[in-house]
């Protein structure tokens, strides 16, 4: 029984199959993602996808699909489709599936006539490189199969249009060619494990349109530029790879490549395989000494916060503690330069954001947990460097009260927090003064430090960490929880913010909470009753008169609904942490129903992965980013968390 199988009742109906789409991708930055009826809807899509660090830092569409097309007695059956204006779908090759498969690498069955031919897409895990390999599974009579590319060389968030400084010329290479548009840009190297002949006939295809960047108020026409197409013959049960990527392979050993990639394919056979699939595809390794995390795909690169807060899910809960140092041990170079006020381009960006420390000394907490033997030795001198730096009150925007030994920051005309949609270059939620998850992090993080200030003997900092964090406890409660029984989202000056959002879930979820264990039932309940969704926890309660439940409408109405009432997946991860510290065993059954919930979702959007938000009410449609580190990371958490009240 397949998990990701879709028929072809379902990939014909394009009302269901364009607003599913995979993703493939290299951990160099690259990435493979089309719809599965293999139609773009969107202008980040692609078949290469891919980041050239000497131009920019963006990500450029190269490749951005390919037609196929079936000959059999001079008929031609093109399995292509395109959309064009007045939702003309051109060629409609769609209607050919028979069946798609992505337990494994994506599949593609399609039938015309007495032709049935498989398709199987893969993306190098060591290059900028797609592979597709093409089966001729039967056929009655002689077959040709002719390969149309449609060519970019764009940056992924603009589109082309026809023009005359593309460069037409190509080269002959083994089995195949390479070209180039543009001045600049990589060559695009189109190769096949036998010789094609090539038709040099250059063309542009214009007009094609991509659905959901139009339905988004985006900019979404464009015209592709194709060089000719590539034609040869095909036998019953033949198998042709073709490969397309920047460098120059050898013909003789892609079927060797081919399937030594599959043998190292995890089936996405489970809820937690697909989790831990799409995890591993956040890695980032721009040189073999280096590793980071995506903050999620298509648009985002590292991010700091991001990173820190998807790094234990999407390491040590699938048993990758090493990748958890490798990706620490490659930020903390740029943390450090960070805080020593040496104004270098870091690739980690945000980075002096006011909570990236917090979230960092949070990620060692985890890891502790994972690795304690070798913590102090590796990383205590480093967690002390940080809690040092910010009670020094050396951050520029994250202040230490020395009356209250709380933390504040100055948000009133830049985004500080994860909130962070603006209009106009001003936040639309200017949380300003204390924020609520802020403090919460910082006393955790005072007392993880005594914790290990304690552990080896360090008495200065035991001492100096446990006063200050016995400070932070009292003053904490005292400005933060109100009569109602919730705690306030921040308090800048005389104004206590009243919204019920769920930032204030920190304060439960943290392994050191400065609440009482009724005071912590009381946030939960609130967190329960108003914010809980099916897909996610509300960024704000549908109470407030501020409250959007859907992401639609111009795109100051959806920067607007961003954070005033979305659903967010990542949150369950200190949600269902929280719950299960309240009421323990008990809570099992509601952390069930979420991850239930959770799975649907794997056949929807971006299947076998979760995306950024969901409006929060019906029908829960999924929106922003397709696929996102922290949504991924923090329901693998979760599960880990749910095995250990199970055990």
């Amino acid at each position: 029984m397949s998990y990701l199988k879709f028929d072809k009742e379902l990939m014909i109906n394009l009302e269901y199959s364009l607003y599913r789409n995979v993703l493939r991708t290299n951990r160099k930055g690259a990435y493979q993602n089309t719809s599965i009826s293999g139609c773009n809807t969107s202008k980040y899509q692609g078949l290469l996808v891919m980041p050239i660090p000497y131009l920019d830092d963006e990500n450029h569409v190269i490749l951005s699909s390919i037609d196929e097309t079936v000959v059999q007695h001079g008929a031609e059956f093109n399995l292509g489709i395109h959309k064009y204006e007045g939702d003309n779908y051109n060629p409609k090759g769609h209607k050919y599936i028979r069946e798609f498969n992505c337990d494994g690498v994506p599949k593609t069955i399609y039938r015309v006539g007495g032709v049935i031919l498989s398709k199987e897409s893969m993306f190098s895990s060591k290059e900028n490189r797609l592979m597709i390999r093409y089966r001729l599974l039967d056929a009655h009579s002689p077959t040709i199969i002719r390969f149309r590319p449609f060519l970019a060389f764009r940056n992924a968030s603009q589109l082309t249009q026809e023009n005359d400084h593309v460069d037409r010329s190509y080269r002959e290479v083994e089995n195949g060619i390479s070209t180039c548009m543009y001045f600049g840009y990589p060559e695009l190297f189109i190769q096949f494990t036998k010789k094609p002949e090539f038709m040099y006939f250059p063309d542009w295809y214009k007009g094609i349109e991509y659905l959901q960047d139009q339905q988004n108020g985006d900019t979404y026409k464009e015209d592709l530029y194709v060089p000719g197409y590539f034609e040869m013959p095909i036998e019953k049960d033949e198998e042709i790879i073709l490969s397309a990527g920047d460098i120059l392979v050898d013909t003789s050993k892609l079927a060797e490549e081919f399937n030594y990639e599959m043998q190292k394919r995890t089936p996405r056979s489970s809820f937690y395989n697909c989790l831990k699939n799409s995890s591993h595809q956040f890695y980032y390794i721009p040189k073999n000494d280096e590793q980071y995390l995506l903050a999620g795909y298509p648009w985002f690169r590292v991010r700091a916060r991001d990173q820190f807060i998807a790094l234990p899910g999407s390491t040590i809960s699938v048993d990758r503690v090493s990748d958890f140092e490798k990706i620490m041990d490659s930020s903390i170079p740029h943390l450090v330069n960070f805080m020593e006020d040496k104004k270098e381009k870091s690739i980690i960006h945000q980075i002096d954001d006011p909570d990236v420390l917090l979230w960092v000394v949070w990620s060692l907490q985890q890891y502790r947990k994972a690795n304690p033997s070798i913590f102090t030795s590796k990383y205590a001198s480093f967690l002390f460097s940080i809690l040092d730096y910010i009670l020094a009150n050396k951050h520029p925007n994250l202040t230490v009260n020395e009356e209250t030994g709380l933390v504040s920051t100055d948000g009133r005309n830049v985004a500080v927090s994860w909130m962070n949609s603006t209009l106009n270059g001003r936040p639309i939620i200017p949380r300003s003064g204390y924020l609520v998850e802020f403090n919460a992090l910082w006393y955790n993080a005072l007392k993880f430090g005594q914790e290990i200030a304690e552990l080896i003997n360090d008495q200065e900092r035991t001492t100096k960490y446990g006063e200050m964090s016995y400070l932070v406890q009292r003053k904490f409660v005292i400005t933060f929880l109100n009569d109602a029984g919730y705690l306030y989202d921040y308090v800048d000056g005389s104004y206590k913010d009243p919204n019920v959002r769920p930032n204030m879930i920190f304060a439960v979820s943290l392994d050191y909470s400065p609440l009482e264990r009724s005071q912590k039932k009381s946030v939960i309940d609130y967190v329960t009753k108003e914010l809980l969704s099916h897909c996610g926890i509300r960024t704000l309660s549908p109470k407030s008169g501020n409250f959007r439940a859907h992401y639609s409408g111009s795109v100051q109405e959806k920067e607007f609904a961003y954070f005033n009432g979305m659903a967010f997946p990542w949150l369950f991860g200190p949600y269902i942490e929280a719950y299960l510290k309240v009421f323990n065993r008990s809570g099992l059954s509601l952390a069930d129903r979420i991850m239930v919930d959770m799975e649907a979702e794997m056949q929807n959007d971006c299947i076998g992965t979760i995306s950024e938000m969901y409006d929060s009410n019906p029908p829960f449609i999924a929106r922003g980013g397709f696929s996102f580190a922290t949504s991924v990371a923090e329901l693998l958490r979760a599960q880990k968390l749910m095995e250990k009240y199970n055990d």
